[in-house]
């Protein structure tokens, strides 16, 4: 097994192993001991860090990985490369750092009625983006090397690991709430040091800058590089970023916080969604190189099947159980219950149009990725400018429902305009007729004195309902035929 696919295994399993610490710290852990305007503090601190960082580094990230082929030479210490994608970014960094801190009362000033808590950690915000952005870099340059499975780990397992702990700490009351959002920063901000150690121990710090590395490519092609991924990247940025960013503004951190913890239950639903695309994308880029559209059409709409069983059953088993989610977290937080069913539809949705993206960008017209993209964020900004002061947290829930709607729609339309490709067969209205009465059955399943009981009844209701509706319509073939294999395997 080659390096590539080492590397590729190990960070899959760190990244599903990740998926899951994630949500019981954001969805879980930190609601239990903290108040929603601490994890709302906690949230736009992370938030303001990463879209300062992004904006410093001018997309130098990407263009580290896709130019360091052109400056790999181990010898010569890949001719001063690390020099030159650390110092362009710092340059930014500073200039970016000189905007944020003339910008400090404008920004305190959109989060008036929590100045008092976001103002002490305004400065510390800046060494966190700082961090970040160093970060971002070497991260970027180990994937030039082959070498990702340590980042992906710091990343994915041991930064959260470590705010398990923090949270852990303060729930405990060995810290105290400013002792905890320190160390919240710092443990964010310590997965830079460890990746600069490891940089050293595999002998690959090459810090010495050179004029060699001026003349492998010229400066104004990474530049322009770095642009075009820069807009790329901030999009991105902002489509998963500005909801809790705005809602902070526009209402309170204490909203951002539900919101946040609200958007993270959500998440859950997207982890097959996660895992088909990572098999998806190398698959239709041979797809696309072999010309095999017959393929593609038929992989587009076993996708988006498979997409609408799973997640129909997450989207319903997530809905009908939020008494019992929210029963172990501070009463507060139950305020995000219509967050949650708003963002699983959107979640829902963006699963059931199918790898419509992925199509897009491995396609001869990949360029158009970045136009949805870009429409996107700036649909999301709008949306939420339009809907969270009449609506509060929950407009910012609809804005995104609205916008990941529009973009699919766009998207599915695009694919069939342009290629003739579209995802949906005669079975996809068999399973959402499925889907639709196993949540009438799963909402008749009366609550009892437990919400532990009662989740585990709506569940085990849940999955007989839907799983016999499903073969008993025959709307996945593919249950059908692994039905038929363990018959013959019992006979």
């Amino acid at each position: 097994m080659g390096i590539v696919q080492r590397q590729g295994l190990r960070n899959t399993v760190i990244s599903y192993f990740g998926l899951g610490l994630g949500f019981v710290n954001t969805a879980l852990l930190m609601p239990r001991f903290l108040a929603a305007d601490q994890v709302g503090l906690t949230r736009v601190l992370l938030s303001l860090a990463t879209i300062y960082a992004q904006l410093a580094a001018f997309g130098f990230a990407s263009a580290g990985i896709r130019f360091f082929p052109y400056f790999r030479n181990r010898e010569t210490g890949h001719q001063g490369f690390l020099p030159l994608l650390l110092g362009l970014p710092m340059l930014g960094f500073a200039v970016i750092s000189l905007a944020y801190w003339l910008g400090r009362p404008l920004i305190l000033r959109a989060y008036d009625a929590d100045a008092a808590l976001l103002g002490p950690y305004y400065g510390w915000c800046a060494l966190l983006a700082l961090f970040t952005l160093l970060y971002s870099l070497q991260d970027a340059y180990l994937k030039g090397l082959y070498h990702t499975a340590f980042s992906s780990f710091l990343q994915e397992v041991f930064l959260r690991v470590l705010i398990a702990g923090v949270t852990l700490a303060f729930g405990l009351g060995y810290l105290t709430f400013h002792q905890f959002v320190l160390a919240y920063i710092g443990v964010n901000s310590a997965l830079t040091m460890l990746l600069t150690g490891y940089l050293a121990y595999i002998g690959e710090l090459h810090l010495r800058p050179t004029r060699a590395a001026l003349q492998v490519r010229p400066v104004r092609e990474l530049l322009s590089f770095g642009a075009f991924a820069l807009l790329s990247n901030i999009s991105g940025t902002v489509i998963s970023s500005i909801d809790a960013l705005m809602v902070g503004s526009k209402v309170n951190l204490k909203a951002a916080g539900v919101y946040t913890t609200a958007f993270f239950i959500s998440t859950a639903l997207t982890i097959p969604f996660r895992s088909l695309y990572k098999i998806a994308f190398p698959l239709l880029a041979d797809y696309w190189k072999e010309q095999d559209m017959a393929r593609m059409a038929a992989f587009y709409r076993s996708t988006t099947r498979l997409n609408t069983v799973l997640g129909c059953y997450l989207a319903l088993g997530i809905g009908l159980n939020l008494d019992f989610i929210y029963s172990l977290m501070k009463p507060e937080y139950a305020a995000g219950t219509t967050i949650v069913w708003v963002l699983l539809a959107g979640r829902l949705l963006d699963g059931i149009t199918g790898v419509n993206g992925l199509i897009v960008v491995t396609s001869p017209r990949y360029r158009f990725d970045l136009v949805f993209n870009v429409a996107l964020a700036a649909g999301t900004v709008g949306l939420n400018l339009l809907l969270i002061p009449p609506l509060g947290m929950v407009g910012a829930a609809w804005a995104a429902l609205l916008a990941l709607t529009s973009i699919n729609v766009a998207r599915t339309w695009f694919v069939w305009h342009a290629y003739r490709l579209q995802p949906f067969d005669g079975r996809i209205p068999l399973i959402l007729g499925v889907a639709a009465a196993t949540a009438l059955a799963g909402w008749l399943v009366p609550p009892v004195h437990s919400p532990f009981v009662t989740m585990v009844l709506r569940s085990a209701a849940l999955t007989l309902v839907y799983a016999a509706g499903l073969l008993l319509t025959r709307a996945v073939p593919e249950a059908q035929a692994a039905l038929q294999k363990i018959r013959q395997r019992l006979h």
